[in-house]
Parts: structure tokens; C-alpha cells; sequence
């Protein structure tokens, strides 16, 4: 490895490298690098330098892209791209739910037309479903943990698309609905070098990042989940609008959908999804939680097979 990243990068060879897989970091004059597969369409380099410049220039946190000597971002390795990305703090900070929205106070994403916006989620999620049956249909046969759960997280699947259509067609998107600099996930805890990885950046309504937070919380950090969701809510006024939408992403169960495209990629156990099923029950019971919570603040659509659920 520290052979192709002097071959490509010219670095000296006083750099420590860590590496698995082809995947690898060095320290540099104090600054952290990582060498990485670029896991994105490359359609959407542009757009993803322009909004990583935007940030740059406004002076706030994030990982650059490191060109190499041929003044590439990409760098082929066994027909596969990387990218090196320069992160200028520390990578092992975590971001609490207050630093989230202070750092989505500085920056207002005004790009209408870049292909990095993921704001229409019912159609995604339902293209997502479909592709999804088809792979337990032609790949699942010999699944059985996924052929005995999938009809579940399929329907709250189906919930989520419904309550995002309902919201669009009730209230149509606000012209004061904030969008912003999102990931495509968060994880419980929050570390900086994911957080300000420019190839998780998307662009979106600003409640992605918070429910795609709550929802990694919930499964590792149950505890404190709370104590986050009422100090976000606390500082954090929304729209009706936005409240919605905001359960809409708790009801969409990307948590269990990440780890079951591993497994039918065969990157991953079957087993590895049975903590997320044994906690179905648990979840059901914050969704309720938190149609209560949250219509404190706006009268959101109820949806009665959660809400009005007998606890046993």
C-alpha cells in the first residue's frame, strides 16, 4: 500500500500506514488521510467536489479530496477507484445532536439542480422495495431468517411510503423546510470521520440526519435516546411538515434493509440481522413513544396499528 500511495500521491516514505483491504490511513503533518474505494456513481464527483468546496470556503469541517499526480481524484486499483480524502481534525470525535444542529445552522445547500438531492423518498423507497422482493424472490430461497421477516419490514416500508405521499399531498413541501448538507447514514455514536466523509454527503431535508441519529441510537444506545430526541426538539422548531416527515424516516426500517443487502450480497451472516428483529416489539413501542412526543409540538397523521397497539 505505501508503494501506490507514493506511486500516486508522491508521499514521502516516512508515512505510517494502516491498512485492510485496500483500505488505508496515514497521519501527515498532523492531518489524518484515508485511501478509500470511491462508492458513489461518478456522475456525482462534480457535484460532490463543487458542495465540499462550498463547505471549504465557508470555513467549516469537512474531508478534502486529494488529487494525485495526474491531477485525478480517481485511482484505479484492480479496476476499482479510490480516493484519498484529507481529514483536518480529530477523526475519533463523536457529534452529539446539539452539534448537529449547530453545524446545520451554518450551512444552507443552494445547488437546486445537483444529482446529490435524495428529497423524494417515497418514489426511492418504492423503487427500493420492488428491486428488494425481486432478490428474495430469485436469491432468498435458502434465507430463512430473511424469508420469515422480510413481509414485516416490507410493510413498514409500505407505511413509510404512504406517510411520506400523505404529507405531500396534505401539506406540500414548505418554502421554509431547510435543505442541507445530509449523509445517507448516521450511526450511533457519531464520529466525526464519517460525519464529515464527503462521499456519505447528500443532500436533503434536514430531518434525515436526526432520524437516521434516533434510529442508530435506539439499538445502541437506548438509554439516552431520549435525552437527545427532547433536546433536539427542545431547540429545534419544524414545520407540520417537517415533524411528519420526520416520523416518516423513523417508520422506514433502513436498519434492518443495510444489513440485508450485505447478506444477500453474501458480505454478511444471516444472524447478524436477529438483534434487529428480537427488538421488532421494542421498536413498534417507540414508534408509539414518539407519535405521542411529537404531537406535543404539531398534529401529526396517526397511524392506529402502532398507536393504538395494546402493550402485552
Amino acid at each position: 500500500m505505501k508503494d501506490i500511495l507514493k506511486e500516486y500521491y508522491k508521499l514521502d516514505d516516512d508515512i505510517e500506514v494502516l491498512e485492510s483491504n485496500l483500505i488505508a490511513s496515514f497521519v501527515k503533518k498532523n492531518n489524518k488521510y484515508y485511501f478509500v474505494p470511491f462508492n458513489r456513481s461518478k456522475e456525482e464527483l462534480n457535484d460532490l467536489l463543487n458542495l465540499n468546496n462550498e463547505i471549504i470556503l465557508k470555513k467549516l469541517p469537512t474531508s478534502k479530496f486529494v488529487p494525485n499526480k495526474d491531477n485525478s481524484y480517481f485511482t484505479s486499483i484492480n479496476d476499482k477507484d479510490y480516493v484519498l480524502l484529507e481529514f483536518m481534525m480529530s477523526d475519533t470525535k463523536e457529534y452529539n445532536i446539539i452539534d448537529m444542529i449547530n453545524f446545520d445552522r451554518m450551512l444552507v445547500v443552494k445547488n437546486s439542480n445537483s444529482l446529490l438531492y435524495r428529497n423524494n423518498w417515497a418514489a426511492l423507497w418504492s423503487e427500493k422495495m420492488d428491486y428488494f422482493e425481486y432478490q428474495v424472490r430469485e436469491l432468498g430461497i435458502d434465507k430463512e431468517i430473511i424469508l420469515n421477516s422480510f413481509s414485516y419490514y416490507e410493510g413498514l416500508c409500505e407505511n413509510a411510503i404512504a406517510y411520506v405521499n400523505s404529507t405531500l399531498k396534505k401539506y406540500k413541501i414548505s418554502i421554509y423546510e431547510k435543505i442541507t448538507l445530509q449523509r445517507k447514514r448516521i450511526n450511533y455514536p457519531n464520529i466525526l470521520v464519517n460525519y464529515f466523509n464527503p462521499l456519505n454527503y447528500v443532500i436533503d431535508i434536514e430531518v434525515r440526519d436526526v432520524a437516521s441519529y434516533f434510529k442508530s441510537m435506539f439499538f445502541n444506545d437506548y438509554n439516552n435516546l431520549f435525552i437527545e430526541i427532547k433536546a433536539y426538539l427542545k431547540r429545534k422548531k419544524l414545520s407540520i411538515f417537517g415533524y411528519q416527515l420526520l416520523y416518516a424516516r423513523l417508520l422506514y426500517p433502513n436498519y434492518y434493509f443495510d444489513i440485508y443487502e450485505k447478506v444477500i450480497e453474501n458480505k454478511e451472516s444471516e444472524e447478524k440481522l436477529i438483534p434487529i428483529i428480537n427488538k421488532a416489539k421494542d421498536y413498534e413501542k417507540f414508534l408509539k413513544d414518539m407519535y405521542n412526543i411529537l404531537s406535543e409540538f404539531a398534529p401529526i397523521e396517526k397511524i392506529d396499528w402502532i398507536v393504538d397497539k395494546k402493550e402485552s
